[in-house]
């Protein structure tokens, strides 16, 4: 096995190993030490079923469920909710058979509109386009660095909500109230747990307000953050090849898709790990 860091904020790629096959401790604790230091990992040339991506997720901690109601999955389940198919493929009656099938998709944190986000995500190429649908990632501890002191101290402490309604690749309009829409008030700031660095915790997609200020201002401050996010000097770019099986700690990164070519397939074979309540950053 062999692990080599990418040139770029964060990420690196790890070559020489095959994950269907049972690894020992040494191993995989060389794996999630990559994962820590390097926010994002690239395990390549790999060909998992559902089943066995899962019991690789087990190993990082209990196989998260997806967000979305049950009964309103495209996907056949199998497995109590821990899959999801990214994907634009069509049934014969012309319906997409999974989720999130087109389009640019902004920066977010998975789940991070519950008390209990995902702490990693996990993201296998089964089937690509012959451009597009790259998959961005932005280093969350450089984020927090890069706010203006000024700004940093005042938003130390505050929240922000964080909503979703699965409706769009947008984010929600919390102006129509957030009824049937999943939400969380998150910490603005976040200490990581294991590697106790300081990240920020909101995005684009999901994030929608900050706490104790007026909306004008929270959006003006948001829009702020946001950029500082989407800033192509914190950001790695991941151009996928078959096999690739990518994991992102949730914690201290987010992700952002770019679009493809709506005729063309695209699959990605998704698990999550389930975290803990975020920290806040004291």
């Amino acid at each position: 096995m062999k692990i080599t860091a990418f040139d770029a904020p964060l990420g690196a790629e790890i070559t020489g190993i095959d994950i269907r096959h049972e690894i020992n401790e040494e191993v995989f604790s060389h794996i999630k030490t990559a994962w820590l230091k390097y926010g994002v990992i690239v395990i390549r040339e790999q060909s998992l079923s559902k089943k066995e991506q899962i019991r690789f997720a087990k190993r990082f901690g209990n196989v998260g469920e997806r967000g979305l109601p049950a009964e309103k999955r495209k996907e056949v389940d199998d497995f109590g909710g821990a899959i999801m198919m990214i994907t634009n493929k069509k049934s014969a009656d012309g319906k997409f058979i999974g989720s999130v099938p087109e389009g640019e998709l902004w920066f977010h944190s998975d789940l991070s509109y519950r008390l209990i986000p995902d702490q990693a995500t996990m993201l296998h190429a089964l089937a690509l386009p012959t451009s597009g649908g790259n998959t961005l990632f932005s280093n969350m501890y450089d984020a927090y660095a890069n706010i203006p002191p000024e700004l940093k101290q005042r938003l130390q402490g505050k929240k922000a909500l964080h909503a979703y309604d699965f409706a769009t690749t947008a984010g929600v309009n919390i102006d129509r109230g957030l009824d049937n829409i999943q939400h969380y008030w998150q910490p603005i700031f976040v200490q990581h747990p294991l590697t106790q660095r300081t990240a920020l915790y909101v995005s684009r997609l999901m994030s929608a307000k900050i706490e104790d200020l007026e909306r004008n201002e929270s959006d003006e401050i948001l829009e702020t953050l946001f950029k500082i996010i989407e800033n192509p000097k914190r950001l790695y770019e991941h151009v996928w090849s078959l096999g690739d099986l990518v994991i992102c700690d949730n914690r201290c990164c987010t992700h952002a898709r770019r679009d493809f070519p709506p005729d063309q397939l695209r699959m990605l074979q998704r698990c999550t790990v389930r975290g803990e309540p975020m920290i806040p950053a004291i």
